[in-house]
C-alpha cells in the first residue's frame, strides 16, 4: 500500500497541482494561517455536529431533540466542513506530497477518516427513513449506541492522527 501512496506523491511532485499550491502558500499574503484556520474551523464544525448527534444516539445529550431533526440540521455542517477541509488540506498535501503521502501517521488518519465518513453517511441515510428508526426495537437501540461509540472513536482518532502528522518526524526519524 505504501507504494501506491509513494507513486501518488511522485505524480504530484513537480506537477501543476504542486506548483499552484506552492504559489498560493508563498505568494498570497497571510494565506498559510488563513487556510490553516479554515481547516481548524472545519474540524470544529465536524466534531461539533458528530459529537452532538452521537451523544444524542447514546442518550447522553438533548433527550428533548429528535435524532431525525438533529441529523437534518447538523449533517449539512459535517458535509460542508468536510469539503472545506478537503480543499484546505489539499493545499498542504499538494505543496509537500512526500511529507504527507510518505507519512505513516497521515495514512493512519486516512484509515480512520474514510470509515468515519462512511459510517456517518450510513447512519444519516438510515435516519432519514423514519423519525423513530433507531428506537423501534431493542436491537436497533443497541445498534445505534454501538454505531455512535464507533463513530466517536473514529472521528476522535482522525483528529488525533491529523494533529500528530506534524510530529511524525519525532516518532519515525528520531534525532
Amino acid at each position: 500500500m505504501d507504494a501506491v501512496f509513494l507513486t501518488l506523491a511522485e505524480a504530484i511532485d513537480g506537477g501543476a497541482l504542486q506548483a499552484g499550491a506552492l504559489w498560493a502558500l508563498r505568494s498570497i499574503p497571510g494565506f498559510p494561517p488563513i487556510i490553516q484556520t479554515v481547516h481548524i474551523l472545519g474540524i470544529a464544525a465536524i466534531m461539533g455536529s458528530v459529537v452532538m448527534i452521537n451523544l444524542r444516539m447514546l442518550g447522553l445529550a438533548l433527550p428533548s431533540q429528535q435524532l431525525f431533526e438533529m441529523n437534518t440540521r447538523l449533517m449539512p455542517w459535517l458535509w460542508w466542513a468536510l469539503l472545506a477541509n478537503a480543499v484546505s488540506g489539499g493545499f498542504f498535501l499538494f505543496a509537500r506530497p512526500f511529507r504527507y503521502l510518505d507519512n505513516p501517521v497521515f495514512l493512519w488518519k486516512l484509515a480512520f477518516l474514510l470509515p468515519a465518513i462512511a459510517l456517518s453517511f450510513l447512519v444519516y441515510r438510515i435516519s432519514l427513513r423514519s423519525e423513530d428508526i433507531w428506537s423501534r426495537t431493542a436491537a436497533r437501540r443497541i445498534t445505534s449506541k454501538l454505531a455512535a461509540l464507533l463513530s466517536l472513536g473514529l472521528w476522535i482518532m482522525t483528529a488525533m492522527a491529523g494533529r500528530w502528522i506534524a510530529y511524525a518526524e519525532y516518532l519515525y526519524y528520531p534525532a
